[in-house]
């Protein structure tokens, strides 16, 4: 009999499972973190020192694969642009919602990104949505529109940019999953590195302020954990396909409530809680149908602060 592959073996899912939610819980200490960061300091400032840590990750794992010229031969360069340059406005843009919104009621708002692939699978992709997801996605806007109905998230301009994160987040989960097609996962994570260091590093320069050494340690903490998390979000992968780890993903909407509690002292309120809880719901439907009509889930690749 032949052996089953890793990546089908139960106890290697089990494995994959528990990484999955380890690199959450560290994904989550880094927003944490960060925002921290960003009530003293630029988020610009603080997303280009993070993306140092991150492109040094980026190229130690495309050097274990392919030479780095070879990695920068795309059939797609516009396409790799565009998605580093999409990530790059995502980051700054969550940066920008966790110096105001709290990170509970923060992390239910971005949450709607699965929802948001779905819909934008269909002019990108060519991906048919019949009505039942369409009817899915519609619910989990709704459960979006309770978190921040009158007397729950105040309407901010931080709220505005943690919607917009979540949009840029799901057009770049979906062009990934376009040049997936066509160039390998090392070619999309350096260019994903690199044009992020790029352009954070042009923006981030001018808003550059000295940092107290209490700070720049938390600094380093963030870059840890952005190399701690991707890294074993890629282990977790190679013994589990995407699909069946994504909806482990939605853990870190209790990880993020917990921590904005006990770090924070803040309490998201019960019915933002329920509309929380209705685009989890909704987005696990989407995900069961998609997988039961054998669409194909294509791993974004690791992305610095984001899971």
């Amino acid at each position: 009999m032949t052996a089953a592959p890793d990546s089908q073996r139960p106890d290697a899912v089990g494995r994959a499972i528990v990484l999955t939610l380890l690199t959450i819980g560290v994904f989550g200490i880094q927003d944490a973190v960060g925002k921290i960061l960003v009530q003293t300091y630029s988020p610009f400032q603080v997303t280009m020192m993070r993306y140092w840590g991150f492109t040094l990750f980026a190229l130690f794992m495309v050097m274990r694969q392919a030479p780095l010229s070879q990695a920068l031969s795309s059939k797609a360069v516009g396409w790799q642009v565009l998605r580093g340059v999409l990530l790059m406005a995502d980051i700054w843009l969550f940066a920008i919602a966790l110096r105001t919104v709290p990170l509970g009621e923060l992390q239910a708002i971005v949450i709607v990104y699965p929802l948001l692939v779905t819909l934008f699978a269909i002019p990108l992709l060519g991906e048919k949505v019949g009505v039942f997801r369409f009817v899915a996605v519609a619910v989990g806007f709704l459960g979006a529109l309770v978190v921040v109905r009158p007397g729950g998230v105040p309407l901010s301009w931080g709220v505005g940019a943690g919607l917009a994160s979540s949009a840029l987040y799901a057009l770049y989960i979906v062009i990934t999953r376009k040049v997936s097609r066509i160039d390998s996962a090392a070619t999309s994570l350096l260019y994903t590195a690199l044009v992020g260091l790029i352009l954070s590093g042009a923006v981030g320069i001018f808003a550059w302020e000295p940092m107290a050494w209490t700070d720049v340690l938390l600094v380093i903490v963030t870059m840890a954990t952005t190399c701690a998390g991707h890294g074993v979000m890629v282990y977790a992968l190679s013994m589990a396909p995407a699909s069946t780890l994504q909806p482990f993903n939605y853990f870190s909407l209790p990880w993020a409530i917990f921590l904005s509690a006990t770090i924070f002292g803040h309490f998201i309120d019960p019915i933002s809680l329920v509309g929380a809880g209705i685009i989890v719901a909704a987005g696990l439907v989407v995900m069961a149908r998609e997988r039961k009509r054998k669409v194909a889930v294509v791993t974004a690749g690791p992305v610095p602060g984001r899971e």
